[in-house]
């Protein structure tokens, strides 16, 4: 039963959900933070961390999952992949009172945030569906 709930796949949905949760606190603290003299926008950074994961398992480091297929993606149980980064924007500044929050950029980001986080939200319950399903019909 434990190897069900560790499904590397599953792993990763789970991080996209706490990531999108995270970014979405973010971006709402950028937009709280419109007005606010010398305030610098953060955003989150985990796609990123996701992309050097991947492509460092295709050039053989350290990512610790056997693979059947070239395109399947590894799974890894170091917490830098799987955990979200904070970073500032420090390097621009759109007003003068120091300020670099674009409102609309940020309404745009989070509108998109909320898309991404019900898709993960979907597929996490699809794969429970999928699983109860198999279990109901086991028992017949």
């Amino acid at each position: 039963m434990q190897s069900i709930f560790s499904a590397p796949h599953l792993k990763l949905l789970e991080a996209s959900l706490k990531t999108t949760s995270l970014r979405h606190k973010v971006i709402s603290d950028n937009i709280a933070n419109v007005n606010t003299p010398n305030y610098k926008s953060k955003q989150v950074a985990f796609e990123e961390q996701l992309i050097t994961a991947i492509s460092r398992s295709n050039n053989q480091y350290s990512l610790s999952l056997t693979t059947t297929n070239q395109n399947h993606i590894s799974s890894s149980t170091t917490q830098d992949v799987l955990n979200p980064m904070l970073q500032m924007n420090s390097t621009t500044t759109l007003r003068k009172d120091g300020n670099n929050v674009d409102i609309d950029a940020e309404m745009a980001n989070l509108a998109k945030n909320s898309i991404k986080y019900q898709a993960v939200a979907q597929q996490i319950s699809r794969y429970f569906t999928q699983l109860k399903s198999a279990i109901d019909e086991g028992r017949k």
